[in-house]
C-alpha cells in the first residue's frame, strides 16, 4: 500500500508539472499507462537539466563538496602554480589559502601578486589580506593607492573593507559614516549589521535597535540560502534586537 501510494503522488506531480509548464502532453499518456518508467524518464529529461542550471542548488551541492573535501581548489591551485609560476596562479593559491582561513599563508603570495603598483581587484585582495593579518594601517594606505574605478559596486564593496579598517584603527566616527553609506547599496546585510554592533558599542542603542529593526523587516524577503549562510549574522542581530527591546 505505502508503495502504491508514493507511485500515485510521483504519477501526479509529474502531470502536474507537465500542465504547468507546458510540456508535450505525449508525456501525460505515458505516464498514466507506465507511471514508473514514464516519471524516471521524465524526471532524466525534462527536470533534471533545469535543476544544473539552478543557483541555489549548484551553491548546495558546491558546498558540500568543499565540506567533503575542503582543500580540493588549494591541491588544484598548487599543482597549477608548480606548473607555471604566473600572477594568476599565485593569487588563486592566495585565494584558496584564504578561503580555509589560512590568511598568514595567503599574504606572501598576495604580496607577490600584486607586484608594484597592482590593479584594483588585486590590490584589493591585498589590503583585505593585510586586514585579516591584523595589519591595518598598511591595509589602508593600499587601499588609498588603488586606482580609481566607475563601478559604484567595486566603491561600495572597498568601502565596507575600508570602514571595518578604520574601525580596527579606532577611527569611529569614520567608520560609522562609511558604514551607513554603503548599507544603503550593497547585497546583503552585512554592513548593517556591523553599523549596528559599532552603534552599540558607541553607546547609541536607540539608532542601533532602528538599523536591527530593518534587519528584521529585510529577513521576511531573503531566500532560505541566503538565511543560512548568514546565520550567525542574523542570529546574533535578533538577539542584540531583543535584548534592546526588553
Amino acid at each position: 500500500m505505502p508503495i502504491y501510494i508514493a507511485v500515485l503522488a510521483l504519477q501526479v506531480y509529474c502531470i502536474v508539472d507537465v500542465i504547468r509548464r507546458g510540456r508535450n502532453s505525449i508525456w501525460i499518456m505515458a505516464l498514466v499507462f507506465l507511471p514508473v518508467a514514464s516519471a524516471v524518464a521524465y524526471f532524466i529529461v525534462e527536470i533534471l537539466p533545469g535543476l544544473q542550471h539552478n543557483r541555489h542548488l549548484r551553491a548546495a551541492r558546491e558546498k558540500v563538496v568543499d565540506k567533503l573535501d575542503p582543500e580540493r581548489e588549494l591541491r588544484a591551485a598548487r599543482q597549477a602554480l608548480d606548473v607555471a609560476d604566473t600572477m594568476a596562479n599565485r593569487l588563486r593559491m592566495a585565494d584558496a589559502f584564504t578561503a580555509l582561513g589560512r590568511h598568514s599563508e595567503a599574504l606572501p603570495l598576495y604580496q607577490r601578486g600584486a607586484g608594484a603598483r597592482p590593479d584594483f581587484r588585486t590590490g584589493e585582495k591585498l589590503a583585505r589580506s593585510l586586514f585579516l593579518n591584523d595589519r591595518p594601517q598598511e591595509a589602508l594606505s593600499v587601499l588609498d593607492a588603488l586606482p580609481k574605478v566607475t563601478a559604484q559596486s567595486d566603491t561600495d564593496r572597498v568601502g565596507l573593507l575600508r570602514a571595518r579598517i578604520l574601525e580596527e584603527l579606532g577611527r569611529t566616527d569614520d567608520a560609522l559614516a562609511l558604514y551607513s553609506d554603503v548599507m544603503e547599496r550593497l547585497p546583503g546585510d552585512e554592513a548593517r549589521c556591523r553599523y549596528a554592533a559599532l552603534l552599540l558599542k558607541a553607546g547609541r542603542k536607540a539608532e542601533a535597535r532602528r538599523v536591527l529593526e530593518d534587519v528584521e523587516h529585510r529577513m521576511k524577503y531573503i531566500d532560505r540560502y541566503t538565511r543560512a549562510s548568514g546565520a550567525p549574522m542574523y542570529d546574533w542581530a535578533m538577539r542584540e534586537l531583543t535584548s534592546l527591546r526588553t
